[in-house]
């Protein structure tokens, strides 16, 4: 049982090392005028045919979001490699003829080869990874039942005819039946359920026999029973091998993260031309980071992606052209030879380059820029990702972390929370070229459209201005000028305890925000309260001015109107009435959460002001359940009228969607009010993604 524990150990250890390896190449990005398929509007389905980068060492799962990916020729080409290769083995095995004058068991099966069973516990499998017989994983271990094993051995025992054979299979079912056979084949189970993960844990620590050591003399005294067992199960030889095992393996685990020995260059000559010698280490579970290109016969970096060896090293540069690496000579090569070339390298590299002809500036640090998505970006369906292995999949809303603008058309960032799973940065479009592209997009969907008669364009912009009449003109103008929505650079903002931000609810009618936002005003008055609104109406004799409405003058409401003040405004009855901005505020100084109800028209006058508000969007569920939740307020929805609501929830998100913070879906009312406050007290305990431009 020690040695099984061991040698698994080892061997997980050992698979956990692996790096796997994505083979796909795309083409190359780079739009220009000299090229006429460069532009957005070319009509092709795969334009195949521009240079293209290929990704050396990239991981495969860089910026993947459950999305599919594309299979590219050359895995195509490795996979019928791999088929003809399996092919001509059992060609081979076909033709050897067995020596079966050495056994007599052999000669006898031989004289009936009939005799036997198919073993229902094996089904071969051929897989891209390994042989016949083998999962498509590489070969690991595969999870087996011990009930299956048993079952299948005394199926075999008794259609057996030979006593001595069945003899010998009684020898193994009496040593699968023993604890300790049981023990070892646990273990192995364990082994390979860890193996088959896709991506191996790597290392903490190395000192696990340190910590085991600490954690027995802080329960040596313990008076309890579970410290004096742990004491005991800590001390046991068993433990103690593993300990020391897992040390030795994470010790040599941890020694490849630092570039040893220290990375150089040289120059020197070679075959009549000035050559660069570089030298540096790559250790398996670190990336090269680099892509390269063909230009005719040459090969040469393309791109040093951030977080790559080659970045660290700072030895390698875009335009260097690859004369050889460890001996190999590169030049002639296509990029997927080049790949196939580096796959098998690791440890010391030395490559020798012609360095680029390009005098670059010296580098500097650049400032990382957050940025939040206003749009969905899928790498495996832009045709114009120059490298695609490396393209970072994106949602609207998620924020991103750009670490290089050097591409201003491609930049590299992380996505937020995925840092320590993402290796390598990815490539997302830069704002000026999803910009440029988005336009041209557009204005080739116009050239298809009909033409028009002047007077149905006039009733068009003409409804444009009816719909801008409901909130603020002179804030939206400015806002409504970009219409192509990129990026927004965002910062980390944490609410002061003093200046509560206020919560926005947004929503297509019926679908509970209203009856949300008054629970919360019952429930707590004292931590939540609501602007009072100013009108133009007379006063009522049991209103108050200032705490029902602020009472004020036709003319006094239009010249605030007109300086921007309020939030949202509108007539009813041939009267005014507006949310300001003044009242929000005089509530937050009040030390209150302000609960606002609004048009989602309003969101960009209210994001434009000083208040930093917090937008939660209520949408609601599915047809039937919305129609149970309207029957329990006592209304009766035509089909037509719930369609119409879901409708308008999802045309709100996509012309508003990315203005939301978060987005509550009411299934439930009860649920939907314990979400909402989860995420008004997170405000208190969490820092927020902000517009940068709040905090200026």
């Amino acid at each position: 049982t020690d040695c099984s524990s061991l040698v698994s150990l080892f061997w997980l250890a050992y698979r956990n090392s692996r790096v796997i390896m994505i083979t796909t190449s795309y083409m190359n990005g780079h739009m220009t005028e000299s090229d006429g398929r460069g532009g957005v509007e070319a009509n092709q389905e795969e334009p195949q045919q521009w240079h293209r980068e290929m990704a050396v060492d990239c991981p495969g799962d860089l910026g993947a979001r459950t999305l599919p990916v594309r299979r590219s020729a050359q895995l195509e080409r490795i996979r019928q490699h791999q088929e003809d290769r399996r092919r001509k083995e059992e060609e081979g095995r076909n033709r050897q003829e067995l020596d079966l004058t050495a056994s007599i068991r052999l000669k006898k099966l031989s004289q009936n080869p009939k005799v036997g069973i198919d073993n229902p516990t094996f089904d071969p499998i051929e897989g891209p990874g390994g042989p016949p017989g083998l999962p498509p994983n590489l070969g690991a271990p595969t999870l087996l039942e011990l009930e299956e094993l048993l079952m299948s051995l005394k199926q075999v025992q008794h259609c057996l005819s030979d006593g001595q054979s069945q003899e010998d299979v009684e020898l193994v079912l009496q040593l699968v039946q023993k604890t300790d056979f049981q023990k070892a084949f646990n273990i192995h189970n364990a082994v390979a359920q860890h193996m088959n993960r896709p991506s191996p844990p790597f290392p903490h620590t190395d000192r696990a026999q340190g910590l085991a050591h600490e954690v027995q003399s802080m329960v040596h005294n313990s008076q309890h029973t579970e410290g004096l067992e742990l004491n005991t199960l800590l001390s046991s030889p068993h433990v103690q091998a593993v300990l020391l095992a897992h040390d030795c393996v994470a010790e040599q685990e941890m020694q490849l993260e630092p570039l040893t020995p220290d990375p150089c260059e040289a120059l020197t000559q070679w075959g009549g031309e000035t050559v660069k010698i570089v030298r540096m280490e790559k250790a398996r579970d670190i990336p090269l980071g680099a892509t390269v290109r063909n230009d005719m016969d040459s090969v040469v970096i393309s791109r040093i992606v951030k977080g790559g060896a080659a970045e660290r090293s700072g030895l390698l540069h875009e335009g260097d052209e690859v004369l050889e690496i460890n001996g190999v000579e590169i030049r002639g090569k296509d990029v997927n030879e080049v790949f196939d070339i580096l796959a098998e390298m690791h440890g010391t590299l030395t490559f020798i380059l012609i360095p680029s002809s390009q005098n670059k500036p010296p580098p500097i640090k650049e400032t990382v820029v957050h940025v939040k998505a206003h749009f969905d970006y899928d790498p495996s369906d832009d045709p114009y990702v120059p490298c695609r292995e490396l393209g970072l999949c994106f949602q609207k809303g998620d924020i991103l972390h750009i670490i290089s603008q050097d591409d201003p058309n491609w930049w590299q960032a992380y996505r937020d929370g995925d840092e320590d799973n993402q290796p390598l940065a990815g490539l997302v479009p830069g704002k000026s070229f999803q910009q440029q592209r988005e336009a041209m997009k557009q204005t080739i969907e116009e050239d298809k459209e009909p033409e028009k008669s002047g007077k149905l364009w006039c009733a068009k912009k003409n409804k444009k201005k009816r719909k801008k009449l409901l909130y603020n003109i002179k804030q939206n103008d400015d806002n409504d000028s970009e219409e192509i929505l990129t990026y927004e650079e965002m910062a980390l903002y944490h609410q002061p305890a003093n200046r509560k931000r206020p919560i926005a609810l947004i929503g297509p009618p019926n679908c509970g925000q209203n009856d949300l936002r008054q629970r919360l005003l019952s429930s707590q008055p004292d931590r939540f309260g609501g602007a009072v609104p100013h009108t133009t109406r007379n006063r009522r004799d049991v209103e108050v001015s200032g705490r029902d409405y602020h009472f004020v003058s036709r003319q006094a409401f239009d010249m605030d109107a007109t300086a921007g003040k309020f939030i949202e405004s509108g007539e009813f009855e041939k009267n005014l009435y507006g949310t300001s901005t003044d009242s929000v505020r005089q509530l937050i100084n009040m030390g209150k959460i302000c609960l606002l109800c609004l048009h989602t028209q309003s969101l960009k006058t209210l994001r434009s002001s000083d208040l930093k508000p917090y937008i939660i969007f209520i949408a609601p569920p599915s047809q039937e359940r919305l129609r149970a939740l309207l029957t329990k307020e006592s209304k009766n929805p035509k089909p037509e009228e719930l369609r119409d609501i879901i409708e308008k929830a999802r045309e709100m998100e996509q012309n508003f969607g990315h203005l939301f913070d978060a987005a509550i879906v009411n299934t439930d009312q009860d649920k939907a009010y314990q979400e909402l406050l989860r995420l008004i007290n997170k405000l208190d305990t969490e820092p927020q993604w902000v517009p940068s431009s709040w905090l200026r």
